[in-house]
């Protein structure tokens, strides 16, 4: 018989202004170092520009944008090895696989997507960039929609190497 006890699922938790389980995702990704309070004054300032800038919810611009970047497909690059046994150098080519994700596996792609590409806008402050994103994810344009894109192609060319 096993000594383990019985593990008690995780209750996912939700960001104390909005009460969402998204946001708290996304805050939780833009933390570095461990500083959460500095994660949700970036966020929280996000949202207010995003609010004085489109007279909008914030929150149904956040989903929107999150929506439109989260992908049904991802690439997972390969090494395969060569068949040569006698050769001291191994020869490895890589394969590009599209593999299918679900929603929750795809949420977490397309959070990170749209953090990376806020990171690199030009800008001083966070929050505005990650506002001037959010909004151009919302309305189809923008770095994380053409990362996206650059996927969907990769594993278009690569559709026969799927399993």
């Amino acid at each position: 018989m096993s000594r383990r006890g019985i593990t008690k699922r995780k209750i996912a938790k939700y960001d104390p202004i909005y009460s969402n389980q998204l946001v708290n995702m996304l805050i939780n990704r833009i933390m570095k170092n461990g500083k959460k309070s500095l994660a949700y004054k970036i966020f929280y300032q996000a949202m207010i520009e995003i609010q004085q800038n489109k007279e909008k919810d914030p929150l149904s611009v956040l989903n929107e944008a999150i929506e439109k970047i989260t992908p049904d497909i991802v690439v997972k690059i390969k090494k395969a090895k060569s068949s040569k046994k006698n050769s001291k150098r191994e020869n490895r080519s890589t394969q590009i696989i599209p593999i299918e994700v679900g929603p929750k596996q795809g949420k977490i792609f397309a959070i990170r997507w749209l953090l990376a590409a806020s990171r690199k806008r030009l800008g001083q402050n966070m929050a505005l960039k990650l506002s001037s994103e959010l909004m151009d994810a919302a309305k189809g344009r923008g770095g994380a929609i053409r990362k996206k894109e650059e996927i969907y192609k990769l594993a278009e060319a690569n559709r026969s190497l799927a399993y």
